[in-house]
């Protein structure tokens, strides 16, 4: 079923849903921008101010929302309590998401660069298939189905496991830590990247108390 704090409603939380689904748009514009400095040879200084800038925008919503959440409850009562604190949870799960795309431009100012390297192809079609599932998630937050927000889920633990498998592969790794090390750790920030996405996505259609976990309670989606 629908929940319905993500669709029009009178009960003034639509706007809040919509201003929710930008910082996820904002969230992405990080990804991309950080993910070209490391993958696609962007200068990093090029896109730092840009990034940072938009992780600050990223927080002060997030603030700004947790006001406006504290101001419905002030006025409506406790009657949606339950969708005011399953925004703050999705809020919390999306600045998250903008932190690491930070953490992927650390790397690139670190000097960072994979382009032209033998995985490089393999490499962007990881970082294309993340970017996707930011749209995706988005429009799922808009309005999803408990079958849809697990077959998101889904995929996404299949990517999830896959980028596990790479970094354990790159930590018992014989090739020299300047190989090995900028993977695993690009590949630690992803894993990170798709699992809040699929907590965001299957918050949305999950019970308040099961948000953030699947099979009722026993897998913990956050990373």
């Amino acid at each position: 079923m629908v929940m319905s704090f993500f669709k029009k409603s009178e009960s003034g939380l639509d706007t809040i849903a919509h201003r929710t689904i930008s910082m996820l748009a904002d969230a992405r514009h990080s990804f991309d921008l950080a993910s070209a400095a490391v993958l696609s040879g962007a200068n990093p200084e090029s896109v730092a101010q840009d990034i940072r800038t938009t992780d600050e925008h990223i927080n002060q919503a997030e603030q700004t929302l947790r006001g406006e959440l504290v101001t419905h409850v002030a006025v409506h009562g406790t009657t949606e309590i339950g969708s005011v604190l399953s925004y703050t949870l999705l809020i919390k799960k999306i600045e998250r998401i903008g932190d690491q795309a930070k953490n992927i431009l650390d790397l690139a100012e670190e000097g960072v660069s994979l382009v032209d390297e033998e995985d490089i192809s393999e490499l962007n079609e990881i970082r294309r298939i993340i970017s996707s599932m930011f749209a995706e998630a988005a429009d799922l937050m808009a309005e999803t189905t408990t079958e849809q927000a697990r077959e998101f889920y889904d995929r996404a633990t299949e990517l999830r496991h896959s980028i596990e498998n790479k970094i354990r592969d790159y930590m018992h790794s014989e090739e020299p830590g300047y190989h090995a090390v900028p993977r695993a750790v690009l590949y630690r920030y992803w894993k990170r990247i798709v699992s809040n996405l699929a907590g965001v996505v299957t918050g949305v259609a999950e019970p308040l108390q099961k948000q953030g976990y699947i099979d009722d309670g026993e897998t913990d989606l956050d990373d």
